[in-house]
This record gives C-alpha cells, structure tokens and sequence, in this order.
C-alpha cells in the first residue's frame, strides 16, 4: 500500500463515489471528476473564509480559464478517495493543482491543472488579495 500522500498539499477532501456518477462501464464518468474538482476548490475557499457567493455580490468572479486532466485509474461506484488541492498566483492567473487518490490504497486516480482568473465588474483583475496572499505566501 502507498503512503498518505495529503500531507503534500495545502487541503483535503474525503469524498464518495455515487452511483449515478458511474457511467455504463460501471467507471466514474470523465465529466463527474471536474464536479470533484470543483468542490474541493469551493470548500478551499470556504475553509479559507471565503465563499463564491459573497464574491460576486461584491462584484468578483473567479472563472475557470483552462483544464488539463489527465485520467490515471478508474474509481467506481462506493469508492472513497481524497480530493487534494495546492494552489499558486501566476500573473492574473490562479493554478490550482488537483490530485485525486483513491482510498485505502491511495492509487492517483486524475491529476488536473485547474486555471482560474477574476472578473472584477466585467473585466479581468487582478485577483483576490485574500487568495493572493495564501497562494504566493510571503510576496
């Protein structure tokens, strides 16, 4: 069995296979990982103090730009799995770096490259000085 790769990473979620999920092979389908992905970013955000809606009542959008995945190992109908997610600033551009493990043998199951920017009132900004600061600590 593989070691618990979570410590690698700046947040982590336990999640479960649904059944509708699945697709007629009985494999999660390739769409639901991006759902995954994007909870887990959510729930970033609001372990951080931050959250979607409020954003954008404050006229903030974070959208996503680009997505790179890359499916490694199925995960099928009751399979738990952790849901992991480091994040960095280039330029105007947030790269969250998302991982999904499959548990209890942690086998990468998706490795995705999420790209995000911010739309302030319509036009593209700088970002969230909240997330900044927790994406490029110490700059």
């Amino acid at each position: 069995m593989k070691q618990d790769p979570s410590t690698n990473y700046r947040f982590t979620l336990r999640m479960k296979v649904r059944d509708y999920e699945c697709d007629l092979q009985g494999i999660v389908n390739n769409a639901n990982y991006q759902h995954y992905t994007e909870h887990t970013r959510h729930e970033f955000l609001i372990q951080q103090g931050m959250s979607f809606a409020e954003l954008h009542q404050q006229g903030i959008d974070a959208v996503v730009a680009r997505i790179n995945m890359a499916f490694r190992k199925p995960l099928r109908s009751g399979d738990e799995f952790l849901s992991c997610l480091n994040v960095t600033k280039e330029g105007v551009k947030y790269m969250f770096y998302q991982d999904i493990y499959r548990l209890p043998d942690y086998e990468l199951c998706n490795r995705a490259v999420v790209t995000t920017v911010c739309i302030n009132n319509g036009k593209l900004s700088a970002g969230i000085p909240q997330l900044d600061e927790i994406a490029n600590p110490g700059e």
